[in-house]
């Protein structure tokens, strides 16, 4: 090989190592955004982490503490409501039960429609209470104690009662129960003759507390 020949090789071998140096720093700079990218990606799922298990916190405080508090104003012997938070594909599920004498019970098994009842209605209140923003506050309830006894009965119109005052939130309430209507502020009697309803409106006024 000539000197010519040799000096173009070695002009070649030159660039290609500058080349190679060339991409050898664009690859550090790749692999240090990475690391600094996986670094906070790492924050960013241990803050997700945190904030999942607050809110889980928030929620099983809100949907067991109101509902237990619901449940124990309409029975003697009540259940309390238990949430289990559990991971199901990949997803975090909520599991709900009701708890007596550190046992757990499927609510559906659970002795009677009642405490089902009850125990629906103040979630649907609680729900309501999480909302951001809230929807409208009105409650449009059909039948939703059907199962309880007229005792029991009387119990929930005056749970009904106070939590609509504390509130603000307005229920609508479909029912043939005369124990439910002593509790509301206006009743609508509705009468069915041929296909055709007959509204007529009378008012009732329940004393609790002593007070009208």
């Amino acid at each position: 090989m000539n000197i010519t020949a040799f000096r173009h090789a070695l002009e070649k071998r030159k660039g290609q190592r500058e080349q190679i140096q060339s991409t050898i720093q664009v690859l550090k700079q790749q692999i240090k955004k990475l690391k600094q990218d996986l670094s906070q990606n790492e924050k960013a799922r241990e803050i997700i982490r945190e904030v999942g298990l607050a809110t889980q916190k928030q929620l099983q405080f809100r949907i067991s503490d109101i509902t237990s508090l619901a449940l124990e104003a309409v029975f003697s012997d009540p259940y309390t409501l238990e949430v289990d938070f559990v991971e199901r594909r990949n997803r975090t599920e909520c599991d709900l039960f009701f708890g007596r004498n550190g046992e757990k019970i499927n609510p559906l098994a659970a002795s009677g429609g009642g405490a089902v009842d009850v125990a629906s209605f103040a979630l649907r209140v609680a729900s309501w209470t999480m909302a951001l923003p809230h929807s409208r506050n009105t409650l449009v309830l059909d039948e939703p104690f059907r199962y309880l006894s007229a005792e029991l009965l009387s119990r929930a119109g005056e749970m009904l009662k106070k939590i609509s005052e504390e509130l603000q939130l307005q229920i609508l309430l479909v029912t043939h129960s005369g124990e439910l209507m002593e509790y509301a502020d206006k009743t609508f009697k509705v009468k069915q003759t041929k296909l055709v309803s007959h509204v007529t409106e009378c008012t009732t006024v329940k004393k609790i507390g002593g007070e009208v």
